[in-house]
């Protein structure tokens, strides 16, 4: 995500030995002869700058680098440091279908599964199968041992109701949304040369219609054959975005514990119904445990302004306190004294005004690509985002997902909202 100045644009990059000896490495030949001048026929690679460094951006580099282009990685601050790194991870198969996610959630999720086999995700960034469940509880109310909802997870031991299972191994699963975003990107640079830069994009430079460069703040010009701009809820601040279609930020507050007892907490994801002792309408707050033995709670979300510097978040303490009385109701494992507070923060989810991502080609500015929008979903279709927009851009069309629904261009001489 981008944010406020930093000094001169800064470049990661492999160790300059091992660049060196991939670039000069030539096929055995006798030493009487020269070595082959390289044919002119081979085609350049295509060279895509992936603009924002949260999961749609890492995915998207990712994909793109596995099928041969020379990508370069722009991010403002640091790598998952916004919502990629402070969200839930919570996966799903099935729960958007009858909507316009289906198909686009349905092969993300499988693409998940196979990316953890592939990169070792269980040790790696914490992917595993979790059963979730619904349940309804009442901040006054009490539980007695003679009262306990059957098949309730000994860990909950709070005053719970209206037990439901509402995703099983099979179709609910969860990652480390940091540790996911950092290893994809890690094995995107050690394995496919992906460039990794840090600075603030300024401007995306357009030449007859077509995209041929990023311009940084301080005046680096990074060119390019194409341009992804995957900027989350900082899509709304660059003007060649904000100008065709609204995308807003939802901050969202979450705490992260770890219980004295680790153990005692079992893999059960739950959403909740929650009703405040005060009264009024229920709340939404969700537990996630992670296999590292923390537990994550998150809710209390509002839309307000999202500042330049993600650094600059900060969450409303009113709604953190409740989710930290959220955690001692649920659970004795997380009341105070208990379980130690790791983390207390927010973070913005980017939403669009019909719920839908953006994703697809600029209208009217050939190469120039867009990803955003994918608000509590980022996590879950991350990865066939990437993929799509990697076919989109190398293939010149997607097979993964079908990109018709999430075009830019449905905006396109329709009244922008806000």
């Amino acid at each position: 995500m981008f944010a406020t100045s930093l000094p001169s644009p800064t470049t990661f990059t492999l160790s300059s030995l091992l660049q060196t000896f991939k670039k000069t490495k030539t096929p055995p030949v006798h030493c009487s002869s020269p070595p082959p001048p390289p044919s002119s026929m081979d085609p350049q690679p295509k060279r895509v700058a992936v603009c924002g460094g949260g999961v749609i951006g890492v995915c998207t580099a990712y994909f793109l680098a596995k099928k041969g282009a020379a990508v370069t990685l722009i991010e403002k601050s640091s790598v998952a440091c916004a919502a990629s790194g402070k969200s839930g991870g919570f996966l799903a198969l099935d729960w958007c279908d009858g909507g316009p996610l289906s198909s686009l959630a349905r092969a993300s999720f499988n693409l998940h599964r196979s990316l953890a086999e592939e990169l070792n995700g269980t040790e790696s960034y914490g992917y595993r199968p979790l059963t979730t469940l619904s349940l309804t509880i009442t901040e006054s109310g009490k539980q007695s041992q003679s009262s306990r909802v059957q098949n309730l997870p000994s860990w909950v031991d709070g005053p719970a109701r209206d037990l439901r299972a509402i995703g099983s191994t099979e179709t609910t699963a969860q990652v480390h949304p940091q540790m996911f975003t950092k290893t994809l990107l890690s094995k995107a640079v050690e394995k496919f040369g992906v460039e990794v830069v840090i600075g603030k994009v300024d401007s995306v430079g357009v030449e007859g219609g077509r995209v041929d460069s990023v311009v940084l703040e301080g005046g680096r010009v990074i060119e390019s054959d194409s341009v992804v701009l995957a900027l989350g809820p900082w899509s709304g601040k660059f003007e060649m975005l904000s100008s065709l279609f609204r995308v807003y930020g939802l901050r969202a507050h979450s705490i992260v514990l770890e219980p004295k007892e680790p153990d005692a907490i079992t893999p059960h994801a739950l959403f909740l119904s929650y009703y405040p002792a005060q009264g009024g309408k229920p709340m939404d707050p969700e537990v996630y445990p992670r296999p590292s033995g923390e537990v994550y709670l998150c809710g209390m979300s509002s839309e307000v302004e999202v500042p330049e510097d993600p650094e600059q978040i900060v969450g409303d303490p009113e709604s953190l306190e409740v989710l930290k009385r959220v955690a001692s109701t649920v659970s004795s494992h997380l009341v105070e004294g208990e379980a130690l507070l790791k983390a207390e923060q927010a973070c913005f989810l980017p939403c669009t005004d019909d719920s839908v991502p953006v994703i697809g080609e600029i209208p009217g500015v050939k190469g120039c690509y867009v990803a955003t929008g994918h608000n509590c979903w980022g996590i879950l279709n991350g990865p066939a985002t990437g993929a799509a927009m990697a076919e989109l851009i190398v293939d010149g069309q997607s097979t993964i997902v079908d990109l018709a629904r999430f075009s830019p261009a449905r905006f396109v001489g329709r009244r922008r909202k806000g």
